[in-house]
């Protein structure tokens, strides 16, 4: 089922989470066991992300240095697959711009619909990590709007190959990302809201947010979408803050402003399990005020890691 029909069949606030491919050499084990104690919550969909290559470097005898591609974290459509068929449940696979040429994106999405998977969500994603800028593929897409268009493209049954016969259409339904902050790269709030309303009106059918720490900030960006024109379902996105040393490193990885009150919070602990749970608390709160705003669905980032999303669901859910 389509995220955009989950969202119209439901009846109350429904719960789904995103989750990130095991490291290469570990088994999908570590997966079903993030997975397993959130199923409670009736999860309708799975986010699973992609993680293109990195560049690493390896000293050769002489001080040269040699350049490797590295794929740290493979296996999402296989992931996918097996969500599917362990539970039942709709997977959403993440595909991106960086390290995928037109050809590869049109293969990526030809094996996710040979595997009944009916959503992606269609990022940009990030430069690889010793590039200042993102550089697109040689023929890939520069922005996510390029990369949906193409995939409408193929729900059009339009492929690369136009001399393709007896071409079959897909039929996906296209997340993409929102920035209640706005993206890191975005010089102002309405400029980054422009850019999102081009992947909108080049087909997507809902946005899903970067994490946020304060409700407030969310609101005002949905009330700002809402007046240029974006009418599709807005989900939020959340994580709760886990340790002390988030607090430096999430704002400046993501680019997210944390509020004074969660800071001080955090800084009256006295142990790691207590700054833990002073962050689970956080995002209950802010669960329970979307939940009681209407929101249609809380989406939470569980990096792999599912005690305190499952300590946050037993409370909102």
């Amino acid at each position: 089922m389509k995220i955009t029909e989950h969202i119209q069949n439901a009846q109350e606030t429904l719960f789904s989470f995103e989750i990130l491919p095991p490291l290469k050499g570990e088994n999908i084990d570590s997966i079903f066991q993030s997975i397993e104690p959130l199923m409670e919550f009736k999860p309708p969909f799975i986010d699973v992300t992609y993680h293109r290559e990195e560049v690493a470097y390896t000293e050769l005898p002489g001080g040269l240095l040699k350049k490797r591609i590295v794929k740290k974290r493979p296996g999402t459509v296989g992931i996918c697959a097996a969500i599917q068929n362990k539970y039942g449940v709709d997977a959403v696979p993440h595909i991106l711009c960086g390290g995928f040429s037109k050809e590869d994106t049109e293969n990526f999405l030809i094996d996710i619909d040979f595997l009944g998977i009916e959503n992606v969500v269609a990022l940009r994603g990030d430069a690889v990590k010793n590039e200042i800028y993102f550089r697109p593929e040689p023929d890939g897409h520069k922005y996510a709007s390029e990369l949906v268009t193409q995939i409408v493209a193929l729900n059009n049954g339009i492929y690369l190959d136009e001399e393709l016969e007896n071409k079959s259409k897909t039929n996906f339904c296209i997340g993409v990302a929102g920035y209640p902050e706005k993206h890191m790269e975005a010089p102002n709030l309405d400029t980054d809201i422009a850019f999102l309303k081009q992947k909108i009106d080049a087909g997507a059918h809902y946005v899903v947010t970067q994490m946020f720490f304060d409700n407030q900030k969310f609101f005002a960006f949905v009330e700002k979408c809402r007046a240029a024109g974006i009418t599709v379902p807005i989900i939020p996105g959340l994580k709760p803050l886990t340790s002390l040393k988030q607090l430096s490193m999430i704002p400046q990885r993501f680019r997210v402003d944390l509020p004074d009150e969660l800071i001080s919070e955090l800084y009256k602990t006295k142990s790691a399990d207590a700054a833990k749970q002073a962050g689970i608390e956080w995002c209950i709160s802010q669960s329970l005020e979307l939940k009681k705003a209407g929101v249609e669905v809380l989406h939470y980032y569980s990096m792999g890691k599912s005690e305190s999303i499952s300590k946050i669901a037993k409370a909102v859910f």
